[in-house]
Protein backbone atom coordinates (compact mmCIF):
# COMPACT_ATOMS: atom_id res chain seq x y z
CA UNK A 1 0.00 0.00 0.00
CA UNK A 2 1.37 3.42 -0.92
CA UNK A 3 0.75 6.74 0.80
CA UNK A 4 -2.06 7.76 -1.58
CA UNK A 5 -3.90 4.46 -0.99
CA UNK A 6 -3.61 5.04 2.75
CA UNK A 7 -5.01 8.57 2.39
CA UNK A 8 -7.97 7.27 0.42
CA UNK A 9 -8.77 4.87 3.26
CA UNK A 10 -8.69 7.47 6.05
CA UNK A 11 -11.93 7.85 7.97
CA UNK A 12 -12.85 10.67 10.36
CA UNK A 13 -12.15 8.29 13.27
CA UNK A 14 -8.67 7.41 11.99
CA UNK A 15 -7.99 11.10 11.36
CA UNK A 16 -8.90 11.91 14.99
CA UNK A 17 -6.60 9.12 16.25
CA UNK A 18 -3.71 10.37 14.13
CA UNK A 19 -4.30 13.90 15.34
CA UNK A 20 -4.30 12.80 18.99
CA UNK A 21 -1.13 10.74 18.45
CA UNK A 22 0.64 13.78 16.97
CA UNK A 23 -0.60 16.04 19.78
CA UNK A 24 0.53 13.65 22.53
CA UNK A 25 3.60 12.30 20.75
CA UNK A 26 2.57 8.71 21.41
CA UNK A 27 0.23 5.99 20.18
CA UNK A 28 -2.85 4.92 22.19
CA UNK A 29 -0.80 2.00 23.62
CA UNK A 30 1.70 4.50 25.07
CA UNK A 31 4.57 3.91 22.64
CA UNK A 32 6.29 7.08 21.48
CA UNK A 33 6.02 8.16 17.86
CA UNK A 34 9.29 8.24 15.98
CA UNK A 35 10.15 11.41 14.08
CA UNK A 36 9.27 9.64 10.83
CA UNK A 37 5.91 8.45 12.20
CA UNK A 38 5.05 11.93 13.44
CA UNK A 39 5.93 13.44 10.05
CA UNK A 40 3.83 10.89 8.13
CA UNK A 41 0.90 11.31 10.53
CA UNK A 42 0.99 15.09 10.08
CA UNK A 43 1.15 14.74 6.30
CA UNK A 44 -1.85 12.40 6.37
CA UNK A 45 -3.78 14.73 8.69
CA UNK A 46 -3.16 17.79 6.53
CA UNK A 47 -4.04 15.95 3.32
CA UNK A 48 -7.28 14.63 4.88
CA UNK A 49 -8.19 18.11 6.18
CA UNK A 50 -7.70 19.71 2.76
CA UNK A 51 -9.96 17.10 1.21
CA UNK A 52 -12.68 17.03 3.90
CA UNK A 53 -12.72 20.24 5.96
CA UNK A 54 -13.28 23.92 5.23
CA UNK A 55 -10.07 26.01 5.24
CA UNK A 56 -10.76 27.61 8.64
CA UNK A 57 -10.63 24.12 10.24
CA UNK A 58 -7.24 23.16 8.72
CA UNK A 59 -4.26 22.60 11.00
CA UNK A 60 -2.25 25.82 11.23
CA UNK A 61 -5.00 28.01 9.79
CA UNK A 62 -4.51 31.70 10.53
CA UNK A 63 -7.46 33.98 9.85
CA UNK A 64 -6.48 36.67 7.35
CA UNK A 65 -6.54 40.25 8.55
CA UNK A 66 -8.33 42.91 6.53
CA UNK A 67 -5.98 44.90 4.36
CA UNK A 68 -6.38 48.14 2.47
CA UNK A 69 -4.31 48.40 -0.66
CA UNK A 70 -2.23 51.38 -1.65
CA UNK A 71 -3.76 53.55 -4.32
CA UNK A 72 -7.39 52.94 -3.44
CA UNK A 73 -9.82 55.83 -3.55
CA UNK A 74 -10.75 55.53 0.13
CA UNK A 75 -7.42 56.84 1.53
CA UNK A 76 -7.21 60.11 3.39
CA UNK A 77 -5.20 62.80 1.54
CA UNK A 78 -4.95 65.07 4.60
CA UNK A 79 -1.99 63.29 6.16
CA UNK A 80 1.51 64.37 5.30
CA UNK A 81 4.03 61.58 4.75
CA UNK A 82 6.27 61.00 7.74
CA UNK A 83 10.02 60.88 7.19
CA UNK A 84 11.86 57.63 7.88
CA UNK A 85 13.98 57.51 11.01
CA UNK A 86 17.18 55.61 10.47
CA UNK A 87 18.72 54.03 13.54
Amino acid sequence: MNFQDMLNGLTPDIYQRLKLAVELGKWPDGKRLTAEQRELCMQAMIAWEHKNLPPEQHTGYIEPEPHTHCGTDDHDDHHEPKPLKWL
